[in-house]
């Protein structure tokens, strides 16, 4: 693979986009958005955003942001 392709599938941090395809929202169930600019996933059915932290995202209730804030 060339570096051009290795870094659309990667952010600055090291997410592999590639893995939204398996993460779904441990609230609502449903697949998730990147927010590549926040560094975080976001439920819109559960109005959560769950942060990435060194490219791993933690899908923990406890550490997400609501979207409204």
């Amino acid at each position: 693979m060339n570096d051009t392709a290795e870094h659309s599938r990667h952010d600055h941090a090291g997410f592999d986009r590639r893995m939204l395809e398996a993460l779904i929202c441990p609230q609502s169930q449903v697949t998730l958005e990147y927010d590549a600019e926040r560094q975080e996933l976001i439920s819109r059915a559960a109005g959560l955003a769950y942060p990435i932290r060194d490219g791993i995202p933690v899908m923990l209730l406890d550490e997400a942001r609501r979207l409204d804030d």
